[in-house]
């Protein structure tokens, strides 16, 4: 039971620890970028105040968008153009209200989807007064800021991990509708050809006659030896009968 209570403590002061390491202020976005369109985003960042702007496009055309920062006297401190992925780190040379913005401008009809992350300010420290610290860290001091890097790495690795995921999702979605559009195609093409053929073919076999004005003008039931106009040049008697030799 005294070995408990001693554990027990360090694992409170363990967690404290962990919620007391407060994370800069930012945001963290997904959002649609229709063709042709522009949007821009506002933050106020304070003089001396270092910023960072992760972003990636995760769906739409070449996955490519144009990105620029401009800082509280209208001047441009970052700008790519045609850009899939991109980190941007500055510190505030003035007080005011920072602007960035993602364009898609350039395309006529691919619409876009765009993840950023904006981060405002330094990281505080987990411990307190870590910085003018002159003694060593204690192992319980020393758990807490590996356990905290720790966790920092995961978090990141599960956003570039979720990231990649849509991204893959979107183009084998993109893939399929593109495979069974052809299939439904050729399904039609093959249709067609077989039809084509089938008639072809039919057309070989089937037999045709020309008709005549003689043979539509020949009287019904009656031989074609009676209409010659040839006489008959010798009679033959015998037995009584007579025969008319032509």
């Amino acid at each position: 039971m005294g070995s408990a209570a001693p554990l027990s403590a360090s694992v409170l002061l363990l967690l404290l620890l962990l919620l007391r390491a407060e994370q800069p202020r930012g945001a963290e976005l997904t959002f649609e970028l229709p063709d042709n369109a522009k949007q821009c985003f506002h933050e106020e960042v304070e003089q001396g105040v270092k910023f960072s702007l992760d972003y990636q496009v995760i769906t739409g055309g070449h996955y490519d968008v144009d990105c620029y920062v401009e800082d509280p006297q209208g001047n441009t401190i970052y700008r790519e153009t045609k850009k899939q992925y991109d980190s941007f780190t500055y510190r505030a040379e003035v007080k005011g209200v920072y602007q960035f913005c993602f364009s898609n401008e350039f395309s006529t009809f691919s619409h876009k989807t765009v993840y950023f992350d904006f981060q405002v300010g330094d990281e505080p420290p987990i411990l307190p007064d870590m910085g003018n610290r002159v003694t060593a860290l204690t192992q319980m001091e020393s758990a807490c800021v590996t356990i905290h890097e720790a966790l920092k790495t995961v978090i990141d690795s599960q956003t570039h991990y979720r990231l990649r995921e849509a991204q893959d999702r979107a183009r084998a979605e993109d893939l399929n509708s593109r495979v069974s559009y052809w299939s439904i195609g050729e399904t039609i093409a093959l249709f067609v050809v077989s039809f084509s053929q089938v008639l072809l073919l039919k057309s070989f076999f089937t037999e045709k006659r020309p008709i005549t004005l003689a043979s539509c003008s020949r009287a019904p039931h009656v031989p074609a030896w009676s209409s010659s106009p040839r006489s008959p040049r010798r009679i033959a008697q015998g037995g009584g009968r007579t025969m008319l030799l032509w």
